[in-house]
């Protein structure tokens, strides 16, 4: 597998060398999504992938400690907190509440965000959409 954190690393080389990479992957949620009547019947497998560029001054690891770095609970709850009860439209601006979120947290330097509805066409794994943004240092 190819390192994500050299490849936020050709965004701005600080990120690979001043932060350590946090990721979650396949992250799965009953999501109400969609634009289609029948996507407006019942909630859909939705999945999420977060990457998360964390300063290394803020999440050391020099302990084994938990206070030494970002607890991965903090990503899931705010998904979880991003999907919410509510019906969402589009995966896009699911997708954009959850990055901003993730860099209000200062710590977080970079994030990507990935979502993926993996039961939409029978012939395709999923569809998805995808974003990363950078802080200003």
């Amino acid at each position: 597998m190819n390192s994500l954190l050299l490849a936020f690393g050709a965004l701005d080389a600080r990120l690979a060398t001043h932060c350590r990479l946090l990721s979650l992957r396949q992250h799965e949620q009953q999501v109400r999504i969609g634009i289609h009547t029948f996507e407006r019947q019942a909630p859909q497998r939705l999945w999420f992938d977060v990457d998360l560029c964390v300063r290394l001054e803020q999440a050391p690891a020099a302990r084994d400690d938990i206070s030494q770095t970002v607890d991965y609970d903090f990503i899931r709850q705010t998904i979880a907190s991003a999907v919410g009860t509510q019906h969402h439209e589009l995966q896009e601006t699911l997708c954009d509440t959850i990055l901003n979120a993730m860099l209000q947290r200062p710590d977080v330097q970079a994030a990507r965000v990935a979502t993926r509805k993996p039961d939409v066409y029978p012939d395709s794994a999923s569809v998805g959409t995808e974003r990363i943004a950078i802080k200003p240092w």
